[in-house]
């Protein structure tokens, strides 16, 4: 992609934006022209994230929201399109993690992945929609993962959550390509934000040996959340303008492995 502003004059929401991939993303947004609403439950981290953007020069706005929550959702979606007039970009980024097998996830950490992973980005879908057919258009990119395509070890509710993510992207993507409305999702490897950690000690491993092994694939290291954020700015742009239902692997190689 050649530098410029690839976003001006358009309005994103991206949920999980106040951390990793999400934070990244509103940052990169923002600097290619988008007016950004970034959700997240933290809100000192979101609140953080905004006035960073602002500080930058650009436009921004935090709103708390729980994506499994059908009318924070709603609600999202209204502030931003009073905020800005407009909703052209939809992030779908927000996302959990528990690793278990099916022997030892419990009901609840199976709901709770299903709920935020899965759901929300039903939820935000759902609401942000009407908005992108009134005026014509729109993207959506849904944050799924290799383990969307592939399976991957003691994360059976994950796996499902986000395997559901890339095969709600292509209903969504045939449903709704007639509208103008492209509809795709990224599918990133090991990446290097808060989860990474947290998963290493849910799982009782020490960060050296964690980290030696998730960097075991062709490219030979874990990803940035900064390239993760750049996949996403192509689906975001018309420099995809021909790509709807696509799910993008973004993992260094991991899934060819």
């Amino acid at each position: 992609m050649s530098p410029g502003m690839r976003l001006a004059g358009k309005t994103a929401l991206i949920t999980g934006g106040n951390s990793g991939i999400g934070r990244a993303t509103a940052l990169l947004f923002a600097a290619e022209g988008a007016a950004v609403t970034l959700t997240g439950r933290d809100r000192e981290r979101g609140e953080g994230v905004r006035a960073e953007i602002e500080r930058s020069g650009g436009k921004a706005l935090f709103i708390s929201c729980d994506v499994s929550v059908a009318q924070q959702c709603r609600q999202a979606v209204e502030e931003t399109v009073r905020a800005f007039g407009r909703l052209d970009i939809l992030f779908n980024n927000a996302g959990v993690f528990y690793p278990h097998t099916a022997l030892d996830c419990s009901e609840e950490e199976w709901d709770r992945q299903l709920d935020i992973n899965l759901k929300g980005t039903f939820l935000m879908s759902k609401y942000a929609l009407p908005h992108m057919i009134a005026q014509g258009g729109g993207v959506i990119v849904n944050n799924s993962s290799g383990w969307g395509v592939v399976g991957g070890d003691a994360a059976v509710a994950y796996c499902a959550s986000k395997g559901g993510v890339v095969l709600l992207t292509k209903a969504m993507a045939i449903d709704h390509g007639r509208q103008g409305i492209r509809v795709n999702c990224i599918c990133p490897g090991d990446v290097e934000t808060p989860m990474l950690p947290d998963d290493a000690r849910q799982r009782g491993m020490k960060w050296e040996d964690y980290l030696a092994g998730a960097a075991n694939r062709p490219m030979g290291r874990v990803g940035t959340a900064e390239e993760i954020a750049k996949s996403v700015l192509f689906l975001a742009c018309d420099e995809s303008s021909f790509m709807t239902g696509a799910a993008l692997v973004v993992d260094g190689g991991g899934t060819a492995d």
